[in-house]
């Protein structure tokens, strides 16, 4: 088991019991003004039953079978009164989040995907301002955002799906090949442990970079696109105006559609849709009109240099390198204005994306976490991928400037 595989069995061990302490902080906290008193009371009986649940189940699971009996009534036990601590305050949809984690490893394959509608069913009734929705406009948010959840948890379930495939065929393949070499080494027994620990090598290698190129990438298409979605349904739902609705709920259907196919794309690990039929500058040019459309922000995209028809890997990682720093300044710099320039300087094309923002120490970062962690240490190992850097300027009320510095590799 690797690291990686361990680090993911502690949290399945350790996290139900994380996720149900902080949604219970985080109820008790808004209990005033979101729980009432019955429903208050209510919470405290059904918060013990959740705790005694994950104590039963800490005991049951290190000797039960996946698919076992126990784990189907543990995990159905679980999403019903992940529910019913949501319908009672939407923060509880902290601990309702684990249905999307471990429902392929305690259920069947039919019946985790069951799981994951059922458990979409109360991230949507939270994300819409709680259950039951209180409002016309609260139903039409809840069904878009329950057929949002829907379908990314079950296009996330087919990418684990075909990624656990492609593993399971490496493996057979790589099994083939230490057959072959047990064979050879009746002649060549001095080298017989270096060549085990190239193959084992070999196996994590190609298994930790088909995952990381795809929390990458489902983190720069799919998670980018959620937010904004929750950003436009938002405005919906804080409207009465039915022509400002509209256009929202429009944004955010075209926002879900992009990001179906930017899905598909990752699983089949082709280049971004942007680069499909414009090379990166007309690229750049639409993602920061459209990135300007969402967010409010000003923005301006500017070229320098002669422009090259750039090597598609290249170009794919400029490219993702601008969506992420436009969404970090969407999330968190609340700035007036953005820049993002383009520049073609001989033998390398460097990225600069610039805005007006509260800025930050980047000496003092976040410690990573499960919903953030791919932004600027993603954003430098694309870049590294290529043999190119990135660098950030920032101080607090100063601003931010991101800037990408690539090898200028031409296509073909």
């Amino acid at each position: 088991m690797t690291t990686a595989e361990q680090r993911w069995e502690q949290f399945l061990r350790h996290g139900p019991y994380a996720l149900l302490g902080l949604s219970a902080l985080i109820a008790a906290a808004t209990a005033p003004s979101l729980t009432p008193g019955t429903e208050r009371y209510v919470a405290l009986v059904l918060l013990p039953v959740a705790l005694v649940l994950e104590l039963w189940w800490s005991r049951t699971r290190p000797g039960t079978p996946e698919f076992a009996a126990p784990a189907r009534i543990y995990y159905a036990a679980r999403t019903v009164l992940a529910f019913a601590l949501t319908w009672l305050n939407p923060f509880f949809a902290i601990y309702a989040v684990l249905g999307y984690f471990d429902a392929g490893i305690l259920l069947p394959r039919r019946w985790a995907y069951a799981g994951l509608v059922a458990t979409a069913v109360t991230m949507a009734g939270s994300q819409s301002g709680g259950l039951p929705p209180a409002t016309a406009m609260n139903w039409v948010a809840f069904g878009a955002l329950f057929a949002l959840n829907a379908c990314l948890s079950l296009v996330f379930a087919r990418i684990a799906v075909e990624e656990a495939e492609s593993a399971r065929q490496k493996a057979a393949t790589i099994a083939e090949l230490e057959r072959t070499n047990a064979r050879l080494e009746q002649a060549l027994e001095e080298n017989a442990g270096l060549h085990a620990q190239l193959v084992v090598q070999a196996r994590e290698a190609g298994v930790a970079d088909e995952r990381r190129r795809l929390a990458a990438e489902i983190h720069d298409t799919i998670a980018q696109g959620l937010t904004g979605i929750v950003a436009q349904l938002q405005v919906v739902t804080g409207t009465d105006d039915a022509g400002v609705a509209r256009t929202h709920a429009e944004r955010a259907a075209a926002l879900a559609r992009h990001s179906l196919g930017e899905a598909r794309r990752s699983v089949q690990n082709l280049s971004p849709s942007a680069l499909a039929h414009d090379e990166l500058p007309e690229a750049l040019e639409k993602t920061v009109a459209q990135w300007s459309e969402r967010s409010g922000v000003p923005a301006r995209f500017t070229v320098t240099g002669a422009v090259e028809t750039l090597h598609v890997e290249v170009a794919a990682t400029l490219l993702r390198i601008a969506q992420e720093a436009l969404a970090n300044t969407a999330r968190h710099a609340r700035a007036d204005r953005a820049g993002v320039t383009l520049s073609y300087m001989g033998d390398e094309v460097t990225l600069d994306v610039r805005d007006d923002g509260r800025g930050f120490d980047p000496r003092v970062l976040p410690a990573r976490t499960g919903t953030s962690g791919f932004g600027l240490d993603g954003m430098r190992a694309r870049a590294a991928r290529i043999a190119g850097t990135v660098s950030v300027e920032s101080e607090p009320g100063g601003g931010t400037a991101v800037s990408a510095r690539v090898p200028l590799v031409r296509h073909g």
